[in-house]
């Protein structure tokens, strides 16, 4: 880790150079939340390519920029499109850009994904608050010699997503007449996606939803002391005794149409920073 301050600090210096706001809220948009950049008031919008220690994001429907600007009055940072470890990257740089937020003056995370509902009482379509979290990645992007400049040692997990910050999501969620479910989320490496016995483990163990991403985030987020709110789109429902083989178009088009409803949940969580 001794070599992430020296990035940071190129990282942000490249950035400031295309604003003179201080960030409130770093945002990462998941698969079928690219749309909440028509919600920014755009100050500079930046290609994943021009910013120093930025990786390439690869994955469908990730456009790979950086858009600077304003939601709902309140100075954000959003990433259109993510990094992923199975895209070979290293999760100390697939997180490097939640270090940036952090270091240009953001409080709060926002990052939303898609994933595969475990629960049988979710649905397609479904938007589930993230609540807890497991770690099945086979990695950690805290492992190495710890600079302490960025966090402790040690970072305390009993609350990766904000008791707080979960209460506000939900009460936001209900005065716009929305109802998402609170649960549990696990992150596996990937790509490929979970076979049945898989599927039976993780609900077993206590997840409620299954995705590839999210959780080297929230760890590194949590380690630099920002607060997280993390929201799942249930695309695809991975029932073990009612499994059918994926459609990745499927799952795109289900994230894409519940996307005004993430869409309204974000913005109105921005919002409550500027009260």
């Amino acid at each position: 880790m001794l070599h992430l301050h020296d990035k940071i600090q190129e990282t942000c210096a490249f950035i400031r150079q295309h604003t003179k706001q201080t960030p409130r809220v770093g945002i990462i948009l998941g698969t079928g939340l690219g749309g909440l950049v028509d919600d920014i008031d755009v100050e500079a919008t930046l290609e994943y390519a021009d910013i120093p220690n930025f990786l390439s994001s690869t994955a469908t429907g990730h456009a790979g920029r950086l858009v600077i600007g304003t939601l709902a009055g309140v100075p954000i940072m959003a990433m259109e499109g993510r990094f992923h470890f199975y895209e070979g990257y290293s999760l100390q740089d697939i997180t490097l850009p939640v270090r940036v937020f952090k270091e240009l003056g953001a409080e709060l995370l926002i990052v939303s994904n898609a994933c595969g509902g475990l629960n049988p009482y979710y649905q397609n379509g479904d938007i589930m608050v993230i609540e807890d979290q497991m770690n099945l990645m086979g990695g950690n992007p805290l492992i190495g010699i710890n600079d302490d400049r960025l966090g402790p040692r040690f970072p305390d997990m009993c609350e990766p997503y904000s008791h707080e910050w979960i209460e506000r999501t939900m009460n936001v969620a209900h005065r716009e007449g929305l109802y998402p479910h609170k649960g549990v989320f696990v992150a596996v490496a990937g790509p490929c996606l979970e076979t049945r016995a898989e599927y039976r483990f993780l609900r077993s163990a206590g997840a409620d939803v299954v995705g590839m991403s999210t959780v080297p985030e929230t760890i590194v987020a949590i380690h630099c002391g920002l607060k997280v709110v993390g929201l799942s789109v249930i695309t695809d429902m991975c029932l073990p005794d009612a499994i059918e083989p994926a459609n990745v178009a499927e799952i795109i088009a289900t994230a894409n149409a519940a996307e005004p409803r993430l869409r309204a949940i974000v913005r109105g969580v921005v919002s409550e920073l500027s009260s």
